[in-house]
C-alpha cells in the first residue's frame, strides 16, 4: 500500500495538484512552462557566430577584454601595461573558457546572454557551453589579429566606450548595421577569419 500512495503522491505533485488542494486547501498556482530556445541548423552547427548574434557576441568580448585588461593593470598599480604584458593578457582573454555564455530566447528572438551583457529576462532558459564558447574565442581572436593588439590595448586606455566602439560599432563593427543585437551586414563575416 505504501508505494502505491509514493507513486500517487509523486504523481498529483507533478500534476500540479497538491496534497493541500486535495484536502480542501487553496488552489495551487498555475505552472509556468519556459521552453528552451529553439535553435536552427546554423545556430547549433556552424562553426561561426550566427548573424543575428555577432552584436552581442561583440559586446560580450569587448567587455571580457576590458575586464581583463583593467586586473592586469590594476596589478602594475594602474600604470600603462608594457607591450608584452597587454599582449599577453590579450591572448588569455581570447582564449578563456567563455562557458558563462548562452542563447536566451525573449520575445521570439534570440540573444546572447552572460557578463557584461545586458540583464535579459529572469524566467527564461538559457542554453550555455555547446557551439558559443568555441565561436566566441574564434571571434576574439579575429578582432585581435584584424584590429592589433596596441590599438585595442590603446582604445581600452580611453575607456570601455572607445574599445567597444573600436570592435563593434565601426565600419565593419558586428553592430554597425543598426540597432544592437540586430543582423549584421554581410562583410561583418570578415571579422571571423
Amino acid at each position: 500500500m505504501r508505494p502505491v500512495l509514493a507513486v500517487w503522491l509523486a504523481l498529483s505533485l507533478l500534476a500540479g495538484t497538491g496534497a493541500q488542494e486535495v484536502c480542501g486547501g487553496p488552489p495551487a498556482a498555475p505552472a509556468h512552462s519556459i521552453p528552451a530556445p529553439q535553435l536552427s541548423p546554423e545556430e547549433r552547427l556552424s562553426p561561426h557566430m550566427p548573424e543575428s548574434l555577432r552584436c552581442d557576441a561583440c559586446h560580450a568580448i569587448a567587455f571580457q577584454i576590458e575586464e581583463q585588461l583593467r586586473r592586469a593593470e590594476g596589478k602594475v598599480g594602474r600604470k600603462a601595461l608594457s607591450e608584452s604584458d597587454y599582449v599577453e593578457v590579450l591572448e588569455r582573454s581570447c582564449s578563456q573558457g567563455w562557458e558563462s555564455y548562452g542563447v536566451q530566447e525573449l520575445d521570439g528572438e534570440k540573444r546572447l546572454a552572460g557578463p557584461g551583457l545586458p540583464r535579459q529576462e529572469p524566467m527564461s532558459v538559457m542554453v550555455l557551453g555547446g557551439p558559443w564558447p568555441g565561436r566566441l574565442s574564434k571571434m576574439c581572436h579575429g578582432y585581435v589579429g584584424e584590429q592589433g593588439e596596441a590599438q585595442i590595448y590603446g582604445a581600452h586606455r580611453r575607456g570601455p566606450a572607445a574599445l567597444r566602439e573600436l570592435l563593434c560599432h565601426g565600419e565593419k563593427g558586428a553592430c554597425a548595421g543598426g540597432k544592437a543585437g540586430g543582423p549584421a551586414p554581410p562583410k561583418a563575416m570578415q571579422n571571423e577569419l
